[in-house]
């Protein structure tokens, strides 16, 4: 499975990222070690979105507070990059796929990022991770 990370990225062409206690949804709390991964510089954040593409070198969970009855699952992970994004793809391209059932990889990013537009680790299907992989390539 593929995974997608959606969070503030303040050198996008760095060599490596390190993100600490991230927010999961979608499977995202289990990434790891060798996965591949899709980088979103948060627009949140003042981002862009889409930025590189890089593989999990360490992952970890977060362990939960006994005291808290509800908590969503949170993750540490570092990535080394692969890739840089050759083409733009953030909120503004992917805010017209409003159909979520429509089977879009599309549809599947604007669903997991910006329905709720907090920052976090999702797992995406294999066909959002083809698509997204078309950003690395020169058209």
């Amino acid at each position: 499975m593929a995974y997608a990370i959606k969070a503030e990225i303040e050198d996008p062409r760095a060599e490596t990222f390190v993100f600490a206690a991230q927010k999961t949804m979608y499977g995202g709390k289990r990434i790891a070690q060798g996965d591949a991964v899709f980088l979103f510089a948060s627009e949140n954040e003042g981002g862009q979105g889409l930025v590189a593409r890089g593989v999990v070198t360490s992952s970890e969970a977060v362990p939960r507070h006994p005291d808290l009855e509800r908590q969503t699952p949170r993750v540490s992970v570092s990535i080394r990059r692969t890739a840089l994004a050759k083409r733009r793809l953030g909120r503004d391209e992917l805010k017209r796929f409003k159909d979520w059932n429509d089977g879009r990889p599309e549809s599947e990013l604007n669903f997991k990022f910006y329905r709720q537009a907090t920052n976090k680790i999702v797992g995406i299907s294999d066909v959002a991770a083809a698509f997204l992989d078309g950003f690395f390539q020169h058209p």
